[in-house]
């Protein structure tokens, strides 16, 4: 098993990417902190996971709201009283805020709101973490980061807002890695369209879009992330760091 004896926190757990990055986690033997601002979410992803794991006793589920720290410091409490040191942290949360998401999506006439929202949820809770759990990872000499970028950080029209929260996560990515270095290995995965509720907000006429674009004609599946987070986050990946690894089914180098 890649994972056993590790300790993981994942962020976003009770969405469809981040439930199925801590779901094969447990699977390979992790123990699991989880996390949703969602209680019925956390709810369904502590399930799935505690099934993956095939027992509850390796799962601890809090809800919080990634972007406060107080909750986050409280998360991460929780999972050490359980567990002891937290080796590896996914962050997996980000995406757009719903409720700002409405609206003028170009840049001239988007809302301020809109593009605060969008750079909160997508840079703030990987800050928190990172000051929470890295001083302890280089403390033990080993830890294991991984960031949810995104192939918008190249740019796209409709998303200036996305893409620049996405391209500030990659950048945040490589400063970890060197600042970090040499015992933590830091990366990031960079989507292409996966099959979220993001996919929900786009339509099926954009969804096909991006579907067409794809070298491989097909959407990407949260177990696409899934697959490169375990390879990443497991000594398989021990060589790699630094890197923002597009996982888009070919859109990538079609940009």
């Amino acid at each position: 098993m890649r994972m056993k004896d590790r300790v993981a926190l994942v962020t976003g757990a009770g969405g469809p990417m981040g439930m199925a990055v801590a779901k094969r986690f447990a699977e390979e033997g992790a123990s699991l902190v989880i996390t949703d601002i969602s209680a019925t979410r956390l709810a369904e992803g502590e399930r799935a996971v505690a099934e993956a794991a095939g027992s509850a006793d390796k799962v601890v589920a809090l809800r919080t709201n990634a972007m406060v720290r107080g909750e986050l410091e409280d998360l991460v409490a929780a999972g050490r009283e359980k567990f002891g040191s937290i080796q590896i942290l996914a962050n997996i949360v980000g995406g757009y805020q719903g409720q700002h998401y409405d609206g003028p999506a170009d840049l001239v006439h988007m809302t301020e709101a809109r593009w605060d929202a969008t750079m909160q949820i997508n840079l703030k809770p990987g800050f928190h973490l990172v000051q929470l759990l890295a001083p302890a990872m280089l403390e033990d000499g080993y830890g294991k980061i991984l960031n949810i970028s995104s192939i918008n950080f190249a740019g796209e029209a409709g998303s200036a807002d996305y893409g620049a929260a996405k391209a500030g996560v990659a950048s945040l990515t490589r400063t970890l890695a060197m600042e970090l270095a040499p015992h933590v290995n830091v990366n990031a995965i960079a989507p292409g369209i996966i099959r979220t509720r993001v996919l929900a907000m786009l339509g099926p006429e954009n969804a096909e879009i991006y579907r067409e674009r794809s070298l491989l004609k097909r959407l990407g599946e949260p177990t696409d992330i899934a697959n490169t987070a375990l390879f990443l986050c497991s000594e398989e990946g021990a060589y790699i760091t630094g890197e923002i690894l597009p996982v888009s089914g070919g859109i990538w180098p079609s940009l």
